[in-house]
C-alpha cells in the first residue's frame, strides 16, 4: 500500500498529479490551518504569453481556520471573468473543446466547502487522465488531529497499514526516513523532472496549474508525463 497526503490544491500543476498517479490512495489533508497566499485556491495559468495568476474567491479565509471549514464564494460575475479568461487565453488550444467542461464542471458545482470543492476538481481531472488512485479527505476518517507534523504523517501511514509514504521533495527537510523505516515503511520524496509542450508559438513557461497542461496536451503525453518524475 503506498499513500500520499497533501494539502487540497485547485487546479494544481502537474507534479501534484504525479503525486497522486504513483499511489495508491491520496489523502488529501484538509483538517489543517487554511494558509494564506497559498496554493489552496489559486494557480497560475497562461495569459498573453505571461504567467497570471487566478484566485478562487472565499469567504473569511484565515491562516486560523482549518481548511475543511472554509467556504467558496461563488460569485457569478467572478465566475464569468474567469471563464472569459480562459477562453481569451486558451480557446485556440488544441484541447479547449475537451477541457473546457472540465473546468466547468468545477465552478458550476453546487458544493461551498473548498476542501469538497477541491476534491471534487481533482476527482474529475484524474478520472479524465484514467487514473485509478482512491482519493480521500483527512478529516473524514482519521481522528488523529492531536497529533503533528511527522508523527500525525506516521500515524495515518499505520491507519491504512501503508508500507510506503511519497512525499513532495520540499518535504526533504521535514521527514526522517529512519522515523518510518522503525515502522517498517518506506519513504520517498517525488521529484519532478521538466515537462515541456508547446505554449503556441510563446516562450515555454513551466510548472503551470494543470489547466495549461490539459489545454495543449493529449491524454496520451500527459500520461507520459504523469511518469516523468524521480523518487529519492
Amino acid at each position: 500500500m503506498k499513500i500520499a497526503i497533501m494539502q487540497p490544491y485547485i487546479f494544481p500543476y502537474i507534479g501534484y498529479f504525479q503525486l497522486i498517479n504513483a499511489v495508491d490512495k491520496f489523502i488529501i489533508y484538509d483538517d489543517v490551518n487554511y494558509i494564506n497566499k497559498g496554493w489552496i485556491n489559486r494557480n497560475r495559468i497562461l495569459v498573453n504569453g505571461n504567467d497570471s495568476l487566478f484566485t478562487i474567491p472565499l469567504k473569511e479565509a484565515s491562516q486560523n481556520k482549518l481548511i475543511n471549514t472554509i467556504d467558496v464564494n461563488w460569485d457569478a460575475a467572478w465566475k464569468s471573468k474567469f471563464l472569459k479568461t480562459i477562453a481569451l487565453s486558451y480557446k485556440k488550444a488544441p484541447f479547449y473543446a475537451d477541457v473546457l467542461p472540465l473546468i466547468e464542471k468545477t465552478i458550476n458545482t453546487e458544493q461551498t466547502n473548498i476542501s469538497a470543492v477541491i476534491t471534487n476538481n481533482l476527482t474529475i481531472i484524474a478520472a479524465y487522465l484514467g487514473i485509478t488512485t482512491e482519493i480521500v479527505s483527512s478529516s473524514s476518517i482519521y481522528v488523529n488531529t492531536h497529533l503533528k507534523a511527522q508523527e500525525r504523517i506516521i500515524d495515518i501511514c499505520l491507519q491504512e497499514k501503508a508500507d510506503t509514504y511519497i512525499n513532495p521533495i520540499g518535504g526533504l527537510e521535514l521527514y526522517d526516513k529512519s522515523a518510518f523505516s522503525e515502522r517498517e515503511m518506506e519513504l520517498f520524496f517525488i521529484k519532478s523532472k521538466p515537462c515541456i509542450y508547446p505554449q503556441f508559438k510563446n516562450e515555454f513557461v513551466p510548472w503551470l496549474s494543470i489547466i495549461d497542461v490539459l489545454m495543449f496536451n493529449s491524454k496520451a503525453t500527459i500520461k507520459e508525463f504523469l511518469d516523468n518524475f524521480e523518487l529519492v
